[in-house]
């Protein structure tokens, strides 16, 4: 249907079609193209919410408490014992961050990821730091989390080892080709491994636990593996620092569920804040209970068998198929937890994008409705940090959980400022800030007396974090995160230059037409092609001047001739080139041209160009047009045009 408007200005043409992309290679990977108002079909609600947003935090119990004995066991396996305190601490935490968390999804309904709080409440600068940490922290949750999934599978197929980097690529393949297709379709698929992971993982605690108190035969680990590090040091308040910070690794991805609330079903952050607390709690029990039978069994850190193995294994009484299914259950939820980052990373990759930090391209949806390319970009950075560090968890597990902590500061800290200034209105009285509505709330108070006291909790992780595993790692993320902000400074000064080059005000009137437009016509032979461009050529401008490059004189005579036929009177340059280059002269050429040119001058360079509907033959002809495109588009006033010449092969002898 077309409509048309007109008065004595303007003409303005609306039309609308129902044009379906045709189905093709990428339709058979990532599905059927989804049209802009699918949109709204493509929400999910808590249940599938829970398996897209939850699965990084509840993979962290596969390796939370195991990242904590290997501190410990610097001080022998004596030390083993205080991992239990240690991680009611780490309960204590998550309490506190699931409060704050759940006061800013309702605050913030329309996504309140750090970067969002941080910008609105805090300035750009901080939010910049927000985004930086929440980017890493994104990037390496997929490379941990896969590379600990492969542990697992490792640990029940040792044969394997000399194969996890391969294998740890190819999940986040895997996991990366699942997203392209959608968040719904993605969040589906995953959503019964993770109940799956959830149920047995309950079952093996739950039997541990009823065996250790009711029949008192759980035992202790058979045949443990050989000790990362044993009995070098002793318990010091600086090392059950370092082994809480190691076991805070079980709070990343608290903060997902806020960056991803727009993914929600209406109303969208009532069913956030119902999946965040299903999450914590889900989290804090079976991480509670990991860590009592992991120290009541005697289970120890190794890079040849994790905790979780010895302690299904001794739960269930050897490698059965009970045992088999909790290590495919973690494995899969394990793998599954880069699954969260792949929600998320996208999406914040957008926001910032939209705010001109990162390029734009990040803010383009691809056919399911995702954001592919930065969906494509993870995958691609976390396999390379994957090959880099051989796919070692502990080696990995020092770069985690900085970037995390630092986000959940300044997360926490935003809202808390926002409560202070929503404090300061009356009763009925509204502020618009940064783009963001104050409205009186009775009770601030205590909203911001929960939010500051989480952002001083996880500050002092961070910096608890920061300073004991500067050595094991922690510096690289302490340099990447100033790196990355300073990338989007740099980012973002080119879009305002840009914008200032190309804006319309105080433009003032259009300048006026061009005085000369000259053309030039680079010819290899005369044919119908070159003829179809000379015809394009003139109807540009009068003044067209035909370019032969010299490489065989006997040929050139025979271009002279045929040029005298058909150049309908147009003059021609013959350019002589003795070392038999073709680009380099028509170059020399136009420049001599350009250094002369009149003000106001335009040149055009009209290329026939050969195109085959055999993509076979077709790569047999150079692209002269792109080639000069390459070389000339840094001139000023000089315009590359290609004249298409179509040749169907089929039936030619």
């Amino acid at each position: 249907m077309i409509d048309h408007e007109h008065n004595s200005q303007t003409s303005i043409i609306e039309r609308t079609a129902d044009y379906v992309p045709p189905k093709n290679w990428r339709s058979w990977f990532i599905g059927r193209p989804l049209s802009t108002a699918d949109a709204s079909h493509q929400t999910i609600g808590k249940t599938v919410g829970l398996a897209v947003f939850a699965s990084d935090a509840l993979s962290s119990t596969a390796y939370a408490t195991q990242e904590i004995l290997v501190i410990l066991a610097a001080a022998g396996t004596m030390a083993f014992g205080i991992v239990v305190p240690i991680s009611i601490a780490i309960v204590i935490l998550l309490a506190i961050v699931t409060i704050s968390y759940e006061q800013t999804i309702h605050a913030y309904p329309d996504g309140g990821g750090a970067y969002i709080v941080a910008r609105d409440n805090l300035g750009e600068f901080p939010a910049l730091i927000a985004g930086a940490s929440l980017l890493t922290d994104y990037i390496l949750t997929v490379s941990v989390s896969i590379a600990s999934g492969v542990a697992q599978i490792v640990s029940a197929f040792p044969e394997l080892y000399d194969y996890r980097v391969v294998l740890s690529v190819g999940f986040i393949m895997f996991v990366m080709l699942m997203n392209l297709r959608g968040v719904k379709e993605s969040g589906t698929a995953f959503a019964i491994p993770t109940y799956f992971f959830v149920v047995l993982m309950f079952i093996a605690v739950g039997t541990g636990l009823f065996r250790l108190f009711v029949a008192g035969t759980l035992g202790t680990v058979i045949d443990p593996p050989e000790l990362l590090a044993h009995g070098i040091s002793t318990v010091t308040p600086f090392l059950i620092l370092h082994a809480f910070a190691s076991g805070t690794t079980a709070l990343t991805g608290v903060e997902a569920i806020s960056n991803g609330i727009t993914a929600f079903k209406e109303p969208r952050s009532k069913n956030a804040g119902i999946t965040l607390i299903w999450m914590s709690l889900i989290l804090g029990s079976l991480f509670l209970g990991i860590s009592y039978l992991t120290k009541m069994i005697g289970a120890v850190p190794s890079e040849s068998e994790t905790v979780i193995s010895q302690l299904a294994r001794t739960i269930f009484g050897g490698r059965g198929t009970l045992y088999l299914m909790l290590i495919g259950a973690t494995t899969v939820i394990l793998i599954m937890a880069a699954n969260t980052a792949f929600a998320d990373f996208p999406r914040l990759g957008a926001l910032v994008a939209k705010d001109g930090f990162l390029p734009r391209q990040l803010t383009y949806r691809g056919s399911r409705l995702v954001y592919s390319r930065g969906i494509v970009a993870l995958a691609l950075i976390a396999s390379i940090i994957l090959i880099i560090f051989q796919a070692s968890v502990t080696r990995l597990i020092p770069l985690y959980a900085i970037g995390v902590f630092l986000s959940f500061t300044l997360s926490q800290g935003g809202m808390a400022l926002r409560w202070y200034k929503i404090g300061k209105l009356r009763p009925d009285e509204e502020k618009v800030e940064r783009g963001s509505t104050l409205r009186f709330v009775k009770d601030w108070p205590v909203k911001m007396l929960v939010n500051g006291f989480g952002a001083i909790c996880t500050a002092v992780v961070m910096l608890v974090f920061a300073i004991t595993k500067f050595k094991d790692g922690a510096w690289v993320v302490l340099i990447l995160i100033p790196s990355l902000v300073t990338g989007f400074w740099f980012i973002h000064r080119h879009y305002n230059n840009l914008a200032k080059k190309l804006s319309l005000d105080n433009f003032g009137v259009i300048p006026p037409h061009t005085m000369r437009h000259r053309v030039i016509l680079p010819v290899s032979g005369v044919h119908q092609g070159t003829l179809a461009a000379l015809r394009y050529a003139r109807m540009l401008s009068d003044d067209v001047t035909a370019v032969h490059v010299v490489i065989e004189p006997s040929d050139a005579e025979k271009v002279r001739a045929k040029w005298e036929t058909w150049g309908e009177g147009v003059r021609m340059v013959l350019l002589d080139s003795p070392y038999r280059l073709f680009i380099e002269p028509i170059l020399g050429y136009i420049s001599e041209i350009a250094a002369k040119r009149q003000p106001g001058e335009t040149i055009t360079i009209v290329v026939p160009e050969f195109v085959s509907d055999n993509r076979m033959t077709g790569a047999l002809h150079t692209n002269t047009a792109n080639i000069l495109r390459e070389q000339l588009k840094n001139q000023h006033g000089i315009v590359i045009t290609n004249v298409p010449y179509h040749v169907h092969e089929e039936g030619v002898e």
